[in-house]
């Protein structure tokens, strides 16, 4: 759905608030999430069909290979293969091996941006945070949310390691400064792997020479597969915007696969366009369209110390610059930049540690969206759903459990639950239509969608989550050993 022409009411009031990176996270969130609620009502139905459409259409692919230090392990039935990914104008990479996992593999990722390129972030609101995340909300803030380059390492968190911890994320920046010829601030640091390991510096600068000489704008492929944890395949997502009838490129990777959660669902994703937008106009639509992706999936319910999503925009396109997040012209890059969230969000529960299924939790008949979005949270990150839902069991009676302990209101009355078209109850009873075989059969798919309508409202709001199986505990129970 295209916006009108003039500057959506929502937008108007999104497009000033406080920058995440500039206060309290807490009061930053709930502000937008009280702003933005009508725009994303709008916007929302239209850009989940635009995104399911692009991942289905990968869906007839072949699988992808997983990381080198994952041969052995199963890549994940509801895989998606890697996109082919054209170069952004403005974006180089390259992956390289600094040997801080035991197996032989690519474990930091050096990324390269033009002169002028804008950058907005979304981090963590974990009230322990990382050295990693400090330092770009410090930097962002201090820069003027201008960058030059991006260094990620896999295999460290970094996080809970105090001030040694600091020391080692300030000496990496400051070695890829040196190699991009810029200020530490002007480059952005991202950690994900074990927490309360202090982060070997020292291994990483001593690569970073040799990893900036193999530069070049077509390794997102290799970029993707170095930041991989116990992701079991790599996570990218492409489109292509007009901007005042000038073509932009979006590109974008992600890794992910547990302690997946909303407030940033280990989480990492970074993304760039060569479209030229203000660091003020980025911020507001990074923080819009991260509320309807990274922060609407769920794996386990724990959200991670490391959690990053960083968005930047080159320059290089041709396009005209834009300052407003609201500007008619941004009407196209806007469904496009949520379509490529969505996709990589939701190839994170696709690599759920352990996921057989991908499901979609909807909540219908709410009081308010933010309602709506706790009760569809409280039903996707319920145990006994989720392992219901492994068995292929259709048991709605763990669904009327969850949705009731989610402590908002429901009229018991109204309740209705459907299984994607069946329907399992209704106003407030089991539905004379419910049909065991037929309900088994359908919990047989990959992919399923549960329906709740809690009869109170008209707000509604959709949350996406996995399965959970013995495969998760194997993985978590091993993590370390």
């Amino acid at each position: 759905m295209k916006p009108k022409s003039s500057k959506p009411a929502a937008l108007r009031a999104a497009a000033k608030p406080p920058r995440a990176i500039a206060g309290p996270a807490e009061l930053v969130t709930h502000t937008l999430e009280k702003a933005l609620d009508p725009l994303t009502s709008v916007l929302k139905r239209a850009a989940l069909q635009r995104a399911d459409r692009q991942s289905r259409q990968f869906s007839s692919g072949q699988t992808p290979s997983p990381a080198a230090d994952k041969e052995a392990a199963p890549i994940s039935p509801l895989a998606v293969p890697f996109p082919q990914m054209a170069p952004i104008a403005g974006v180089e990479l390259a992956a390289g091996r600094a040997g801080l996992y035991k197996q032989v593999r690519d474990d930091v990722l050096l990324m390269r941006f033009a002169e002028g390129t804008t950058c907005a972030g979304v981090f963590t609101r974990h009230a322990v945070g990382s050295a990693p995340v400090d330092w770009c909300k410090r930097h962002l803030e201090a820069g003027g949310g201008e960058v030059r380059g991006l260094v990620v390492n896999a295999g460290c968190a970094n996080s809970f390691t105090g001030r040694p911890g600091a020391d080692a994320a300030r000496r990496v920046a400051a070695a890829a400064a040196k190699r991009l010829d810029c200020r530490q601030r002007d480059v952005m640091l991202a950690s994900t792997g074990v927490i309360g390991v202090l982060l070997d510096d020292a291994k990483i600068t001593a690569r970073l020479p040799e990893i900036e000489a193999r530069l070049s704008a077509d390794s997102w492929a290799a970029a993707a597969r170095a930041i991989m944890t116990t992701d079991t395949f790599p996570k990218g997502a492409v489109a292509t915007a007009e901007i005042d009838g000038v073509p932009v490129r979006i590109a974008g990777i992600c890794k992910g696969s547990g302690m997946i959660a909303p407030d940033m669902a280990t989480m990492l994703a970074f993304i760039a366009t060569d479209a030229a937008i203000s660091p003020a106009a980025l911020q507001t639509l990074l923080q819009l369209y991260v509320r309807t992706s990274f922060n609407a999936v769920t794996v386990d319910g724990d959200r991670s110390t490391n959690d990053t999503c960083l968005l930047f925009a080159t320059g290089q396109s041709g396009a005209p610059r834009i300052s407003r997040a609201g500007d008619k012209r941004l009407a196209d890059f806007r469904e496009k930049l949520e379509q490529v969230m969505l996709s990589l969000a939701w190839q994170l529960v696709r690599d759920g540690e352990g996921a057989t299924k991908f499901v979609k939790v909807e909540v219908t008949g709410a009081e308010t969206p933010a309602s709506a979005r706790k009760i569809a949270r409280t039903i996707a990150e319920s145990l006994l759903v989720k392992t219901a839902i492994a068995g292929e069991d259709a048991n709605w009676g763990r669904i009327v459990m969850a949705a009731g302990r989610a402590d908002e209101p429901i009229n018991r009355e109204r309740l209705s639950i459907r299984f994607g078209p069946l329907i399992a109850a209704q106003d407030g009873a089991i539905s004379p239509t419910y049909d065991e075989r037929k309900m088994s059969a359908y919990m047989r798919k990959p992919e399923l969608e549960i329906g709740v309508d809690v009869g109170v409202g008209r707000a509604s709001a959709a949350m996406w989550t996995c399965d959970l199986t013995k495969r998760y505990v194997e993985i978590n129970g091993d993590y370390r050993s």
